[in-house]
C-alpha cells in the first residue's frame, strides 16, 4: 500500500515596509535596493495617513514621550507602504534598515538604509515590522484586503470571513434579490441563494 503525502507547502515570510514622508522622493532608489536585496514587493500603496490613523497604527507606542511627535511626523505627508516577501523577510529587512536611531546607525551601521536616508531618532526614514505578530497586524492595517499566509483556520478564519467577506456577500445578495435578473445564469444563482433573500 502506497501512502500519498500532501505536497509540501511553501511559505514565504512577509513584512511591512514604510518609506516615511520626508524621503518619499527617494522611493525608486529605495525600491531598487529592496529588489537587489532579494525581496519581492508583493503589494505597494502610496497614501497619506491622518493623525488618528497614525495613532492607531502606532498604538503600542501610546503614552511614550515621543508619541505625539511620531504621529505628527507620520501624518505630515504621503508615505509608501509595501509588503515585502522573501525567506526570513522580517529579520533581513531589519538588518537592511539598521538601528532605529539614524544617528546611531551612521556610527555603527554606516551602510544601512537608516544611516543613509535618516536624520535622527524620529526621522529615521523607514519602518519595518519587529516580529511576525507585528508584521501580520501592520500588514492588515495598511492592506486590509490582503490574505496573509499561513491561511487562517478556526476562529481566525471566522473572524476574517465576518470582517471582510460576509458584509460584501450580504450586500451583493441583497442587491440580487432586489433586481431579480432575467439572465438564466444569474436567475439560477438567485434561486440557489434565495433563502438568503427572505
Amino acid at each position: 500500500m502506497e501512502l500519498s503525502m500532501p505536497p509540501p507547502q511553501i511559505y514565504v515570510e512577509k513584512t511591512l515596509a514604510i518609506i516615511k514622508p520626508d524621503i518619499v522622493d527617494k522611493e525608486e532608489e529605495i525600491q531598487d535596493i529592496i529588489l537587489r536585496s532579494g525581496f519581492t514587493i508583493v503589494q505597494r500603496r502610496k497614501l497619506h495617513l491622518s493623525p488618528e490613523q497614525c495613532s492607531n497604527f502606532y498604538v503600542e507606542e501610546y503614552g511614550k514621550m515621543f508619541f505625539p511627535n511620531l504621529t505628527a511626523y507620520m501624518s505630515s505627508g504621503p508615505l509608501v507602504t509595501m509588503i515585502l516577501a522573501r525567506h526570513k523577510a522580517i529579520s533581513y529587512w531589519k538588518e537592511l534598515l539598521g538601528p532605529s536611531n539614524s544617528l546611531v546607525a551612521k556610527e555603527t551601521h554606516p551602510d544601512s538604509l537608516r544611516a543613509v536616508y535618516g536624520t535622527d531618532d524620529l526621522r529615521n526614514a523607514l519602518h519595518g515590522s519587529n516580529d511576525f505578530a507585528a508584521a501580520e497586524r501592520e500588514i492588515r492595517f495598511m492592506f486590509p484586503e490582503v490574505i496573509i499566509e499561513p491561511i487562517p483556520v478556526g476562529q481566525a478564519a471566522k473572524d476574517y470571513l465576518n470582517l471582510y467577506v460576509t458584509s460584501t456577500l450580504l450586500k451583493g445578495l441583497t442587491e440580487l434579490c432586489k433586481q431579480k435578473p432575467a439572465d438564466p445564469f444569474v436567475r439560477n444563482l438567485f434561486i440557489y441563494t434565495k433563502e438568503y433573500c427572505l
